[in-house]
């Protein structure tokens, strides 16, 4: 239970509450969401002050469902704003078919007017959409770095958990949402405030805008092997024009037959094969996520035939580009 002396004392005179406006899109992601709600809620209730309000919208007033299929009643429609509000796009999964263009006009419309707007998980991408990251630094969900990279080439995308660039945010998803706001926090009403938050949540690594998303390659790999993790970020940066072994092995002191043992004792699988997978896997997200031509996508890729991109993506996703595309076109339009 909160006591009188949990109360954290700060040197504050909070003239009037900083309201935030939660813009709840179709199968938003539930975490980012809520992990940002409930910080607020905490530093609140930590001050012993009303430091933070909230709303709830949406494009139709009404209920918006997140990706858990949980409804959530929402508090008004795209209505027009007060000027010191503070708007959190939350987005989540096919977050192209939710950003409409009824939504990017209200965007336009409340940034013209100087609002901050910031967007939870995968809601940069309505914000790109929109035009406001226009040369602006920017982060998404790691899942979705390689579409977005290819549609928004004006926007300087980063590998982090959360940017901050003027009055405008955005959060790589997940946990990343605490983040963000544990700074917005710090900043405003300082770092003991936002330090009690984080010990509230059980969040006791609170990372910064430096902070990159995934686990390192050697953590995600489950080996640590100084030279096997290098020329896997190689392979990662080089998925366009890819390097060939024998380069790689150079780069990192071996011979080509070394890097082979070394791929095949750890990964169980040739250097070959591994970069491979990777380029797929970048593929499919394309064709995912994405309405490059199916050539296009064989060219980002690293395959300068769409007929061996065919061949190589039938052989280990069991599909063709063709119909990947288009079973996941269906699925849409259910």
């Amino acid at each position: 239970m909160l006591n009188e002396n949990s109360v954290i004392k700060f040197n504050a005179n909070v003239k009037s509450p900083r309201r935030f406006v939660f813009v709840l899109m179709e199968n938003f992601t539930l975490l980012s969401f809520s992990s940002a709600l409930d910080a607020l809620r905490i530093a609140n209730r930590m001050s012993g002050k009303t430091l933070y309000q909230w709303t709830f919208i949406g494009e139709n007033e009404g209920v918006v469902s997140c990706s858990a299929g949980t409804q959530f009643k929402l508090d008004n429609s795209l209505i027009e704003l007060h000027r010191d509000d503070t708007i959190l796009l939350c987005g989540g999964t096919s977050i192209q078919e939710a950003t409409t263009k009824k939504l990017i006009g209200w965007l336009r419309r409340e940034a013209r007017r100087g609002l901050t707007i910031g967007g939870l998980c995968t809601a940069a991408y309505p914000m790109a959409k929109a035009g406001l990251l226009d040369e602006k630094k920017a982060t998404i969900h790691w899942e979705n770095q390689d579409s977005f990279a290819e549609e928004f080439l004006e926007v300087e995308l980063t590998k982090t958990v959360f940017v901050c660039d003027g009055n405008r945010f955005t959060t790589a998803g997940g946990t990343s949402s605490i983040d963000l706001l544990l700074k917005i926090i710090a900043d405003e009403h300082g770092e003991e405030l936002a330090n009690a938050v984080a010990d509230q949540m059980i969040y006791s690594s609170i990372r910064t805008d430096q902070d990159t998303q995934r686990l390192s390659v050697p953590t995600r790999i489950g080996v640590r092997h100084p030279k096997l993790s290098k020329v896997i970020q190689m392979m990662e940066i080089n998925i366009e024009e890819p390097i060939s072994p024998s380069i790689l092995a150079k780069d990192v002191g071996m011979s080509t037959r070394q890097l082979e043992r070394l791929f095949r004792r750890y990964l169980d699988r040739s250097p070959k094969r591994y970069y491979m997978e990777l380029r797929l896997q970048k593929a499919r997200n394309l064709l995912m996520q994405t309405d490059m031509s199916v050539i296009n996508v064989a060219l980002a890729c690293g395959f300068a035939s769409p007929s061996h991109f065919s061949k190589c993506y039938r052989a280990h996703y069991d599909t063709t580009p063709y119909r990947e595309r288009g079973s996941h076109a269906a699925k849409r339009a259910i």
